[in-house]
C-alpha cells in the first residue's frame, strides 16, 4: 500500500488501529445512545437535585455526576481528533467504573442509596444501559482511529 508521497505505509498500523473514526458507521449509534442517556440522566438528576436532595444526596450528587459524564462521552465521542479521544477514553473509563462500583453497592449496601442513581443495580433504571455502554465505548474507541491529520501532517497555510 502507498502513501501519499509514494512510500510504503506499513498494513499492520491501519488495522491495528482500525479505520473508522468514533463518528463514524456504528459509532453514530453509539454517540446517539450515549446522547440519549446523556439528556434522560440529567433531566432525572436535575428534577432528583432540584426538588428531594435532602432526601438522598449522595444518591442524586452521583446522578448529576453521571448525567455530567454522559455528556462529556457524548461530545467527546462525536468530535473525535486527538484531545477529544483522550477524553472519551477518560469519560468511558469513568462510567464504566462508576457503573460498577456503584452497581455493586447498591446491591450490596443498599443503605446507601435511599434512592436510585443511574448507575444503581448496574443501571437497572436504564434497562442494564449504563452496564452494556461503557463496555461498547471502550471497545469502540480501541477498534478506532481519528482520520484527521496530526497538526504537524497538516499543509502549512
Amino acid at each position: 500500500m502507498s502513501g501519499p508521497d509514494g512510500g510504503r505505509v506499513p498494513a499492520a498500523s491501519s488495522a491495528a488501529r482500525g479505520s473508522a473514526s468514533t463518528a463514524s458507521g456504528p459509532g453514530r449509534a453509539l454517540v446517539a445512545v450515549y446522547g440519549v442517556l446523556a439528556v434522560a440522566a440529567t433531566f432525572r438528576s436535575g428534577v432528583q437535585v432540584l426538588r428531594d436532595f435532602d432526601a438522598a444526596p449522595v444518591a442524586y450528587a452521583l446522578s448529576a455526576f453521571a448525567a455530567v459524564v454522559y455528556v462529556v462521552a457524548t461530545i467527546a465521542l462525536a468530535r473525535g481528533g486527538p484531545v477529544a479521544r483522550r477524553v472519551a477514553w477518560a469519560a468511558v473509563t469513568i462510567e464504566a467504573v462508576g457503573v460498577l462500583t456503584v452497581g455493586t453497592l447498591s446491591l450490596v449496601r443498599p443503605e446507601l442509596f435511599p434512592d436510585a442513581t443511574v448507575w444503581s443495580a448496574f443501571g437497572a433504571g436504564y434497562g442494564f444501559v449504563p452496564l452494556v455502554l461503557p463496555a461498547l465505548g471502550l471497545w469502540w474507541l480501541s477498534r478506532t482511529t481519528d482520520r484527521r491529520p496530526a497538526p504537524q501532517d497538516r499543509p502549512a497555510r
